[in-house]
């Protein structure tokens, strides 16, 4: 059994852009988002995978993805997932450590970013870097699973 164990913060500013060693485009949406787990389709550049996450809140989740054919993850969005898709553009940031991703999204969601954290172990201390603000991984209006039926540009801010 896989277990993710992620933080969430949003970002202060743009000073991660000088060290991001490289840089993916994302497309995904959602088979299923309701129940004990969502189910998420993603194409990746190239690659494409099945995701399937339990629908907890907190930073531990269980987790299984495997990689599926490009052009059947290409039908399962254009025609089985749910409200719209989410674009982003994930960076890759060395920090502490640890490999930051920095997610860009795009879409009805423009306008937010959000980093994120793999830890080893729910408890282990990690260096922030000087641009992640808020912690957020608690916060259910940031799963991406809750960003397909609450885009970031509905949002009262």
């Amino acid at each position: 059994m896989a277990i993710e164990i992620e933080r969430k913060y949003l970002i202060l500013n743009e000073d991660w852009r000088a060290s991001v060693t490289h840089a993916a485009q994302y497309r995904q949406g959602y088979l299923t988002q309701s129940g004990p787990a969502s189910v998420r389709v993603r194409i990746e550049g190239r690659r494409a995978f099945i995701n399937i996450k339990s629908a907890t809140l907190g930073i531990s989740r269980t987790e299984f993805e495997y990689e599926i054919p490009l052009l059947d993850a290409d039908h399962l969005l254009s025609h089985l997932c749910i409200g719209p898709t989410i674009e982003k553009t994930r960076y890759f940031v060395p920090f502490g450590g640890k490999t930051w991703e920095i997610d860009v999204f795009s879409g009805e969601n423009a306008g937010l970013v959000i980093a994120e954290v793999e830890l080893s172990d729910a408890q282990e201390a990690i260096a922030l870097p000087p641009w992640a603000g808020a912690e957020v991984s608690d916060d259910p209006r940031y799963y991406n699973v809750s960003l397909v039926q609450h885009p970031y540009c509905s949002w009262q801010r």
